[in-house]
């Protein structure tokens, strides 16, 4: 089983890295990251991580993994970006999308007719693409997995795991990574955050909101029949 990550400027490095752990630990499976180019690319609080392929290079894969981040908005509207994940992700056996990882799907026209989750601020915006939003935080349409907001990727890994490898190999590395998560604090989505913290973060994202659906609207409008 091969498997393909994007690897593109300004992606939330916990929507790789997380499922990556996951995934790498899986029976059978191999990995690549896959950039435009062989240069390190700096993710959104500045790490750095080391392509293994090329869009030029990269083969095609059985797993296909979009992560996220604020790198999205410009991933959407950068054709080689969309070209080469619609072409990885119509090969693909299965593709996983984590937070907005989803919008460069869409943008793909990979989720015309889906039901498909985001991160919660931009969930609405993937009707956009064709899609049907979902609020699960681990949403599954037939071959596609999409995941909610950044820690999602970690629960839908396992998910994915327990679908290609079955439940017992998920098992062993969710007790390997010791995966048993307990927040300090009640709350992590609109539903269960106190409404004053709900409101503060609306406020302080309102501005990315902004250029992110204006982005979106680019992605669909330039989206193939």
């Amino acid at each position: 089983m091969h498997v393909n990550f994007l690897l593109f400027e300004g992606l939330t490095q916990l929507d790789m890295t997380g499922p990556y752990e996951v995934l790498a630990n899986a029976p059978g499976f191999t990995v690549d990251f896959v950039a435009k180019t062989s240069d390190p690319v700096r993710c959104d609080r500045g790490l750095r991580f080391v392509p293994t392929q090329t869009i030029a290079s990269a083969p095609p894969c059985d797993l296909l993994v979009v992560p996220g981040g604020p790198g999205t908005d410009d991933a959407i509207v950068d054709p080689e970006w969309v070209a080469f994940t619609r072409g990885q992700g119509r090969q693909a056996r299965y593709v996983f999308g984590i937070c907005t990882g989803s919008l460069l799907l869409g943008a793909a026209g990979l989720l015309r007719g889906k039901r498909a989750s985001s991160h919660w601020r931009a969930r609405e915006l993937l009707s956009r693409f064709g899609a049907t939003p979902s609020d699960e935080r681990l949403c599954v349409d037939g071959r596609l997995f999409t995941a909610g907001g950044v820690t999602s990727g970690i629960d839908m890994a396992l998910k994915v795991v327990a679908e290609l490898c079955g439940e017992d190999a998920a098992k062993l590395i969710q007790l390997q990574i010791e995966y048993d998560p307990k927040p300090p604090f009640p709350g992590g989505t609109p539903k269960t955050s106190e409404p004053a913290v709900v409101q503060r973060y609306l406020e302080m994202s309102q501005a990315r909101y902004e250029r992110r659906s204006l982005a979106v609207d680019r992605a669909a409008a330039a989206m193939a029949p």
